[in-house]
């Protein structure tokens, strides 16, 4: 219970109460929500689409106890601020806090901050202000629209495909995309082409390379002109084997590399992504816990990033003045422009809050002073936030850009290359590898002769020939997903992550290596949503549909009027669909030319809840059903069943494979798969054996679980570190695909061909 004359401040989470209560300090009692204490009900639609789709909130099971402890809080605080996040989601949670404490206590004001520091915390303080009704209005008008698709929508699947499926109204959109891609990607019809590159040598004997660009003055281009066999190709070898190489322009001149804009969380989702293989959910987390407060021993509790969830690239006056005056510090003033560099957001930003910066940029707060003090995720993604905000304000990149025209007869040859004259910004921040293809590098350029001039004859040292196809787009990752959602308006900052999330959850996509590929569940529920749904999970009214969310914020239109305008059309496909879905579900059935072999009738392809199977094609006469693919046969083993000698066999079950008795049922004996190579811990005779997660991920622990706890996530070989002389190394595979070993205790690598 709070002490009588204190204010109360109420946050959800635990960690950002913890944090605030440093910075507040005796005159301040700091409560969490833990989230969301109302919500609409999970059992029932919840909506009264009559009466003005007024919702039907109700406190959400489990936080009873919670709603509870803030009433007897709010009992003897002097004065209440609701400090929620600052956005529509953390609005609506200060207003249901609202509703449920008011009666308790009256005196409630709300505040936000877009940093947990004690200057941001305090101006917010002296500035409360009312909850924003429209602001409200709007975070209802979406959890109304989506509840009122997913229930009325859903059912549609279930009665298509199985009890249990989702049609989220983002979601779907979403999902839309990758099967749209997939498609692409099948129907693509590769194209051959040749390339042609010249191995050249100066007077001043330096050697580069040039890439054929123009026949007779028409550009090669794979999808229009091109080399188109290897007869071609041979013939244009002929010809030039013999051609003269002149140097017939040379172009030189210097450019510039603008820094990038701060991160906003679509470009932090992206970037993070990429470099460091993360999920999206999982870096939104992670944000989540810098923003939120790290121990950081003697200074306590401390906030480290600005607000994970913006669209906006403004930065605050004083985090200018404060981000100028390190880098001219730390850098030296030759790299800080002469004015600040200023960023415009995109037209659909909502601009509620700055873009994610250090909530401190000082030499107390840079990475590696407080390393120590952070999870490895929570220092990767802080440095990568420190170091984007600094070079966002740092000047530009230079460098020399030179161009090399190389005429052989009808043919034009090219080189280019650029070399970094001032780093700028890279003194800072270097782009992640998707992005840096092409960008200048440090140092002298290989490929561009330091004494060329033009005019000069080369010398043709060899023609390098080489066939290519053409490729389609490639499968979204996560990171190009969040990028195309961004781009065309598909939902906000704060759903990126979840939409993705759930698209896993549902089994309608599934990651092949860093892609998303649509699973064929996804593919025929987007078949499904598509055929009857053409307008609502359509790209382009789904963005319409995020633009009338924000005129609610906006005062410029009422929930009631957003929500009616999309009902009216909406109940009118939902009624055209009823009748439709018997239709609907035979369209779904596939032939097979399997024979029932109960009644003789031919059997059809049919969906359950564990996939595909096939189905007598006279139900209900005939409820004969098989399995769509017989399981994989057992593979025969070296090991020996050690209850009663018999052989085991190798077999695939829900967490992948396993030994199993070849005597079942008489012997029922089950045991994982062994390495061979025995446990490192001391004094345990266990081996390390393979074993598969919940989430289908290979791992390998020890066959003594849980007495001995030691596990790897890369296989094990039964050799001893030569650094530390570990029992064991294990087996790893760079992003170019070289293998190696590493000692899992001192993290020593053995190149494998080195031996």
């Amino acid at each position: 219970m709070t002490e009588n004359g204190k204010t109360l401040v109420i946050v959800e989470s635990p960690a950002k109460a913890k944090t605030i209560n440093k910075i507040l300090g005796k005159d301040y009692k700091v409560a969490a929500s833990v989230g969301h204490i109302i919500d609409l009900p999970k059992t029932k639609l919840g909506v009264d689409i009559e009466n003005g789709f007024s919702p039907k909130y109700s406190v959400i099971p489990g936080k009873q106890k919670i709603v509870k402890e803030l009433k007897q809080a709010a009992k003897g605080a002097s004065d209440i601020l609701l400090a929620t996040d600052p956005d529509r989601e953390g609005e609506a949670i200060a207003y249901h806090i609202y509703n449920q404490i008011r009666k308790v206590n009256p005196r409630i004001q709300r505040i936000e901050f877009n940093a947990i520091t004690r200057p941001a915390v305090q101006k917010a303080i002296e500035n409360p202000r009312d909850i924003d009704e429209n602001r409200v209005q709007a975070q209802q008008a979406r959890r109304v629209l989506d509840r009122i698709v997913g229930y009325q929508v859903s059912p549609i699947l279930w009665k298509t495909v199985y009890r249990g499926l989702s049609a989220g109204r983002v979601q779907s959109v979403a999902l839309r995309l990758i099967c749209e891609r997939e498609v692409e990607i099948e129907n693509f019809r590769p194209v051959e082409y040749w390339n042609v590159t010249a191995h050249l040598k100066t007077p001043e004997a330096e050697e580069f390379f040039a890439k054929l660009i123009k026949i007779k003055d028409k550009t090669l281009d794979p999808r229009k002109f091109r080399i188109g066999s290897k007869e071609e190709a041979e013939t244009h070898y002929r010809n030039l084997q013999n051609a003269k190489y002149v140097v017939s322009n040379l172009i030189k001149k210097k450019v510039k590399k603008k820094p990038p804009p701060p991160f906003i969380t679509s470009t932090l989702q992206q970037d993070a992504s990429r470099r460091f293989r993360m999920g999206t959910s999982r870096i939104m987390r992670i944000a989540q816990q810098l923003y939120e407060g790290i121990d950081l021993g003697p200074a306590g509790n401390v906030g480290l990033i600005t607000y994970m969830r913006t669209d906006s690239t403004r930065i605050s006056p004083e985090a200018i003045s404060g981000i100028r005056e390190y880098i001219a510090g730390s850098y030296g003033s030759e790299y800080l422009p002469a004015k600040p560099n200023v960023y415009r957001s995109k037209k659909s930003a909502q601009d509620a809050h700055e873009a994610i910066r250090p909530a401190y940029v000082s030499t107390d707060y840079e990475p590696r002073k407080i390393k120590r003090y952070l999870t490895a995720e929570q220092f990767k993604l802080y440095e990568l936030i420190w170091s984007r905000f600094l070079a966002c304000q740092m000047k530009p990149a230079e460098a020399e850009k030179t161009t090399i025209d190389i005429t052989a007869g009808n043919y034009l040859f090219q080189a280019t290359g650029e070399v970094i004259t001032f780093r700028g910004f890279l003194q800072a921040y270097r782009e992640s590898e998707e992005n840096s293809a092409g960008k200048p590098e440090d140092g002298a350029d290989k490929n561009i002769p330091k004494k060329i001039q033009k005019g000069a004859v080369l010398k043709l040292i060899e023609l390098l020939l080489k066939q290519q196809f053409t490729k389609p787009a490639p499968r979204y990752s996560e990171s190009t997903l969040v990028k195309t959602l961004d781009r065309l308006g598909i939902g906000r900052p704060s759903t990126y992550a979840q939409i993705i999330s759930t698209l896993f959850k549902r089994k309608y996509a599934e990651r092949e290596e860093r892609s998303i590929k649509p699973t064929e569940l996804g593919r025929t529920v987007n078949e499904i949503l598509v055929k009857n749904f053409p307008r609502l999970f359509d790209v382009k009214f789904t963005a319409a549909l995020e633009d009338e969310l924000d005129k609610i914020e906006q005062n410029e239109t009422s929930y009631l009027d957003a929500l009616g305008n999309f009902y009216g059309p909406f109940e009118q496909t939902l009624n055209d669909i009823s009748g439709k879905v018997k239709e609907i579900k035979s369209s779904l059935q596939k032939k097979s030319d399997i024979v029932c072999d109960l009644c003789g009738r031919p059997m059809v392809v049919k969906w359950g809840r564990n996939g595909r199977f096939l189905a007598c094609s006279g139900f209900p006469e005939c409820k004969n059903t098989r399995p769509l693919e017989e399981p994989a046969p057992p593979k025969e083993s070296d090991e020996v069943c050690p209850k009663c000698g018999s052989p085991m066999l190798v077999k695939r079950g829900r967490f992948g494979e396993f030994l199993a008795c070849s005597n079942y049922p008489k012997c029922k004996t089950t045991m994982p798969i062994s390495t061979g190579v025995p446990c490192p811990e001391e004094g345990c005779e266990g081996t390390i054996v393979q074993r598969q997660s919940r989430k289908g991920k290979i791992f390998y622990s020890c066959s003594e679980y849980p007495k001995c706890k030691f596990a790897l996530w890369n296989r094990p070989v039964a050799r001893a570190c030569p650094s530390c002389s570990f029992p064991l190394l294990e087996e790893k595979v760079s992003r170019n695909g070289d293998y190696s070993l590493q000692c899992p205790q001192c993290k020593q690598k053995v190149m494998v061909e080195a031996e």
